[in-house]
């Protein structure tokens, strides 16, 4: 039986503009990695949450069958979204307690209903703070942004 986690990010230059999302997906066996798997999309005109949003969703489409995986993310707005707001907006008609709509709405709907099919757990890590996998998900954040650059 083998741990999934999943080290996603996102990137922006400007806010919005172009924009790019990373993917690490390691299978652990223990605390050794048995297979690892680089992921890497962007967007021309986008913001940096909704490439924190895609990194996720990325993540759990990439899976083939319903799995127990653990998503790492250094976006408190992806993780307390995910784990506290969206029941509420949900439940309000994805509406803000502000009565307004949510943004993202479409990434969001699309991060619920893909997760439904998976065993997720999510945790929070410091970003830029030299935590090996989330720097490699920076770097194909920004990987994936650089098409969508001007030249």
């Amino acid at each position: 039986m083998h741990n999934l986690i999943a080290y996603t990010d996102g990137a922006c230059s400007g806010n919005p503009g172009p924009g790019g999302w990373g993917v690490v997906i390691q299978a652990k066996s223990v605390d050794e990695v048995v297979k690892q798997r680089s992921l890497k999309g962007g967007a021309a005109d986008t913001t940096n949450n909704r490439m924190e949003l895609m990194a996720a969703i990325s993540a759990l489409e990439a899976l083939d069958r319903p799995s127990q995986i653990t998503i790492v993310t250094d976006s408190v707005y992806v993780k307390d979204g995910v784990t506290k707001w969206i029941i509420g907006w949900k439940r309000n008609g994805w509406k803000t307690a502000a009565k307004k709509p949510v943004k993202n709405e479409d990434l969001w709907k699309r991060l619920d209903t893909v997760r439904e099919k998976h065993q997720v757990t999510w945790e929070w890590v410091k970003g830029h703070a030299g935590h090996p996998e989330n720097e490699l998900a920076d770097e194909l954040a920004r990987s994936g942004m650089e098409p969508f650059k001007a030249k």
